[in-house]
């Protein structure tokens, strides 16, 4: 009676890798890469090769569980920028009130006497 070989070490690493790869190819990240150019939607560096990684996925309405199989929630942004953006959020959600304020419109006009002006020289 044989019993079954078990698997290597090496083996069990290479399978886990696998399922890892097949599992993150079906995530946003790798269907973002596929729909949109490898090009930061801020700065409008370009990735490729080894820098791909410095491009990330931004959620435009900061919502990760929103995520259309057409990528329309999604842009590409460098490292960089995606900081940025989710700083200027952070800002917006801490010092910002959520009434929108009604700025009045200017009403000085400087060439209001501009003719009399002229008309005096």
């Amino acid at each position: 009676m044989t019993t079954p070989k078990t698997p290597s070490k090496l083996d069990r690493v290479l399978a886990e890798q696998r399922d890892y790869i097949a599992k993150r190819e079906t995530g946003y990240r790798e269907r973002a890469l596929k729909l949109y150019p490898h090009v930061c939607g801020r700065c409008t560096r370009e990735f490729a090769g080894k820098n791909l990684r410095e491009l990330t996925v931004h959620h435009r309405d900061h919502n990760h569980d929103n995520n259309p199989s057409d990528g329309s929630n999604w842009e590409l942004l460098c490292v960089y920028c995606h900081d940025e953006e989710h700083t200027k959020f952070e800002s917006l959600i801490r010092y910002s009130s959520v009434k929108s304020k009604e700025i009045a419109p200017a009403t000085y006009n400087p060439f209001a006497d501009l003719k009399a002006k002229l008309e005096n020289k």
